[in-house]
């Protein structure tokens, strides 16, 4: 017998369940099922991205830490059978489950971890070949925005050495039980075909986050810990601040570090 009473939503969980069905199936949507055999959507609460999901070309796992959404879904949802996840995505090791396969990741995600899902999405980058869902809409601008934007830092930076990251559309918060005092923003993340990077990519991540860190300061400043050599401080791309400079432009930076930390 089905369990139709819903789950309460908990503030610190972060929950905000969607409930207008055109945007939840609009959500789904945006994901292109061809990329990947699996799909695992991050915080389904009741189910109401994961009824489309269960619609298409792909096998459906969830991830919720939430066990009353998790009896809630087992009630509701039996074609997910043994393919609910009861873990904190931020601490589990998804090769549990995925084996080393790839997977494409959706959610309406919890805006108090949004940013450390995308983290981890970015360290498992060679497994996610796109990732669609919905954020804090500030949020889902940042990671879209290019070099020049004030709202452009890390997390749009690296996000977009790895993806096309496109901002989709704004949902407004009165679609939500309870409202978020904020609107919300969808955005997708296509993985670039060539997402190896011709650099350190651990030294990249090193770069954007230590000059961002300081985004006021000029590159020279930002980047002194890196004791930079006379020759390669004269270089005018240390002039420049850190949100003047491409994803192009950090690359091409951290190789210039790179070569000056090997002289």
């Amino acid at each position: 017998m089905k369990n139709n009473q819903p789950v309460r939503a908990k503030k610190h969980l972060g929950q905000h369940f969607l409930t207008d069905q055109t945007i939840a199936r609009n959500i789904v949507h945006t994901l292109d099922f061809s990329a990947s055999d699996n799909v695992l959507e991050i915080g389904p609460g009741m189910g109401v991205l994961t009824q489309y999901l269960l619609e298409q070309n792909a096998q459906t796992y969830v991830i919720e830490i939430d066990p009353e959404s998790v009896i809630y879904l087992k009630e509701n949802y039996s074609a997910l059978s043994n393919n609910i996840i009861q873990k904190d995505f931020l601490k589990y090791d998804l090769n549990e489950v995925f084996k080393g396969a790839s997977f494409s990741i959706i959610g309406n995600f919890p805006y108090n971890i949004s940013t450390q899902i995308v983290f981890k999405t970015l360290e498992m980058r060679a497994q996610i070949p796109q990732f669609s869902g919905m954020f804090q809409k500030e949020v889902a601008q940042r990671i879209c925005a290019k070099e020049g934007n004030k709202v452009y830092g890390i997390l749009s930076v690296l996000a977009q050495a790895f993806y096309h990251a496109e901002y989709l559309f704004t949902v407004p918060p009165q679609v939500f039980n309870p409202p978020p005092k904020v609107e919300s923003g969808v955005l997708r993340l296509t993985r670039k075909d060539n997402f190896k990077l011709d650099c350190d990519e651990t030294l990249l991540f090193k770069v954007v986050k230590t000059a961002f860190n300081q985004r006021r300061k000029t590159m020279r400043n930002s980047l002194k810990t890196f004791n930079l050599g006379d020759n390669l401080k004269a270089n005018t791309i240390f002039d420049q601040r850190p949100e003047q400079l491409s994803v192009s432009d950090f690359i091409a930076l951290t190789n210039l570090l790179e070569n000056d930390q090997q002289n």
